[in-house]
Order: C-alpha cells, then structure tokens, then sequence
C-alpha cells in the first residue's frame, strides 16, 4: 500500500505535469561524452549530487531503485527541515539515468520531482530537474511565491553541482 501523498505518481516520466500544481522545469549541460554521462548518472543515483549540493539524505539504499525511501533534509539547527520521499521510477539505460521521488506524509510539499541524466547524439550530457508540487504544511503555505524560487534556486545549484563533480572525474 502507497503512502504517497498525491495520485498523479510516475507523471514526470510520462508527462504531462498534472494542473493544479507549481511546475518546474530545469535543464543545463554539465559535461561531454561517455565518462561524463556514466560520472554523472552514478552522482544522481547514488545520492552523490544532493549531498554535495548541502543537503541532508537519508536513505533505506545505496542507489535509487523503486520503493527505496529518502529524507532529504535542509537547514540548520531547529530550522533544519526533512523531506519524505520515496522512488516511484528509475532509468537505468544506455543514454538515460536518473530517478523521480513522490512525497510521503510529513514532506512540506505534495507532488513530484525527477532528476535525469541524458547523453545526447552529438555527446552533450544534459541534465534535467522536472517537478510538480504544490504546499502541504502550513509553512510551505505561509511561504507562498517563495516556495518555486527556492525549487528553480536548488535546481540550478544542482545542475552546477553535477557539472563540477563530472568535471573532477
């Protein structure tokens, strides 16, 4: 039985994003050919990426899989903040790796988000953030306009994150 807490699971593989929530859509270059995809998909899955981005994870495995669970957290002291999450997909394939979480009770936010590694023909390693969400607590809420700004903020933080980890391998 599910707890996630949104009905729409696995829309950020298929698409379309569901209405009725805020929807981000990030994609930057981070690097060229083979090694570069294999480096990158290895940091996204292997939670590599998010921890060296400044965010706390906790996880029930060493590499996304389906049905693994992660807290992800972020903030300091008492104002650290844990997100619940669980993977609902991967992609394990030849020019394609990455991962979508859905949100499980007590994450801020309901919805979902996936990070994905894709090597392009002309051998462009491209990375995308997709998502769809919208408040659950009464601080996300109470944060209001702010709550997207700080997931576009993140998304790029990521992808920058991910473009110097390829580039040191």
């Amino acid at each position: 039985m599910s707890t996630l807490t949104y009905p729409e699971v696995g829309a950020t593989r298929l698409g379309p994003l569901p209405d009725g929530y805020n929807h981000l859509h990030h994609r930057a270059a981070v690097g060229r050919g083979r090694a570069a995809f294999e480096a990158a998909g290895a940091a996204v899955t292997e939670w590599r990426m998010h921890r060296a981005a400044g965010a706390g994870v906790n996880a029930s495995a060493p590499r996304a899989a389906d049905g693994v669970t992660v807290d992800v957290s972020a903030g300091l002291g008492p104002l650290r903040i844990t997100a619940p999450c669980e993977i609902v997909w991967t992609a394990y394939e030849r020019d394609r790796t990455g991962f979508a979480y859905g949100t499980r009770p007590g994450h801020p936010e309901r919805g979902e988000e996936c990070f994905v590694v894709e090597l392009a023909d002309d051998g462009t390693v491209w990375f995308t953030v997709m998502a769809f969400s919208r408040p659950a607590s009464w601080y996300a809420r109470l944060a209001g306009p702010l709550v997207p700004v700080a997931q576009r903020w993140y998304a790029r933080r990521l992808g920058n994150v991910l473009r110097r980890t390829v580039s040191a391998a």
